[in-house]
């Protein structure tokens, strides 16, 4: 008997990623950021949630992904519970809770780009797409190492 997973799924590109759906704490609409100076390029500022200050760390920039020409518009956030505590993921759009085999699961394509290969932990073949798997906690701790050094 194979055994289901859900991801929150969401749109970077015109890519389908997913996050484990009990690490996404909630998802918001992207508020104005307080910027942060001389920070890398992937974290896109700071954000009050309720009294918590959250860093947003734009996916697209994480990933090396083509920027939007007005990105600013309709993007949205998803608040993540990684080891550190809480991370903001900017995303293009968010999608529905995904119900997944894990026989369906497979390794990173070997023709992904070196940049990356360590956030994604694999994919799942889907009907009509494919739904890249994303390593919360090497998402967030890559930024971690970049603004240490």
């Amino acid at each position: 008997m194979d055994t289901q997973t859900q991801f929150c799924s969401f749109q970077l590109a015109d890519l389908c990623f997913g996050f484990d759906v009990q690490r996404v704490q909630e998802v918001i609409r992207s508020p104005l950021l307080a910027p942060v100076p001389l920070a890398p390029p992937a974290i896109s500022g700071l954000l009050n949630l309720r009294g918590q200050i959250l860093t947003a760390i734009d996916l697209r920039r994480q990933l090396c992904l083509p920027e939007e020409e007005d990105s600013s518009e309709g993007r949205m956030l998803m608040i993540v519970c990684c080891e550190e505590g809480q991370v903001a993921f900017l995303v293009d759009s968010v999608g529905d809770v995904i119900d997944v085999d894990e026989s369906s699961f497979e390794s990173p394509p070997e023709n992904l780009p070196a940049s990356v290969r360590p956030f994604l932990r694999g994919v799942h073949k889907l009907d009509s797409s494919l739904l890249h798997v994303l390593d919360i906690e090497a998402t967030a701790s890559a930024l971690n190492h970049e603004i240490s050094l």
